[in-house]
């Protein structure tokens, strides 16, 4: 048991029987009443966000997660297939718990993930990643308005917009939260 004050992001708890991990938490002390937390969780199991309230004295029920190094070896549509490091053994992720995640993993990369009872949930990709453009729209002549954009594909499916000098074959770093262009790379 931990004292909802002691809650933070990232740490797995156990809400009406099942396991979620805290995705966002925002301690709040009005200036009347008792300080609360608000937590909105995320199942691994379902993907289902769930929003609590809960008094700062009161405590929940942790549950014991453990961070191990997963290498993400490819999806079949349904589920993220990935290998564990240390052992080898494959493990299957259905893709509903973590959608949209197939745009921004790249496939052979390794990523630090947050396991309960030997299920994978949740996967914690790097800020700021950079990948090949693999697809861009030609840039129209004279188009040279301030700011002007295109959308460009990188290698794993994922479209951004992207200043129009961004041609096919170029690296850019891209925000994997936001999903914005921040940068192009030169190797």
């Amino acid at each position: 048991m931990i004292k909802a004050g002691q809650i933070d992001k990232g740490m797995g708890l156990l809400i009406k029987g099942a396991p979620f991990v805290v995705v966002e938490r925002e301690f709040v002390n009005p200036g009347k009443g008792s300080a609360f937390v608000r937590l909105k969780l995320k199942s691994p199991t379902t993907g289902q966000t769930l929003q609590e309230t809960i008094k700062s004295q009161d405590s929940v029920e942790d549950i014991e997660v453990v961070d191990r190094n997963y290498q993400y070896s490819y999806n079949d549509g349904e589920y993220f297939h990935m290998m564990d490091e240390a052992s080898y053994e494959d493990v299957s992720v259905p893709m509903k718990t973590f959608e949209g995640y197939e745009f921004i993993m790249r496939e052979g990369d390794s990523y630090r993930c947050t396991t309960y009872n030997d299920e994978i949930i949740d996967i914690q990709v790097p800020s700021k990643m950079v990948y090949l453009v693999a697809d861009a729209e030609e840039a129209i002549k004279g188009d040279t308005v301030q700011g002007a954009t295109k959308f460009v594909t990188t290698e794993t499916g994922l479209r951004v917009r992207v200043p129009i000098f961004i041609k096919q074959g170029e690296k850019i770093r891209v925000n994997t939260e936001t999903r914005e262009y921040l940068e192009r790379v030169n190797d």
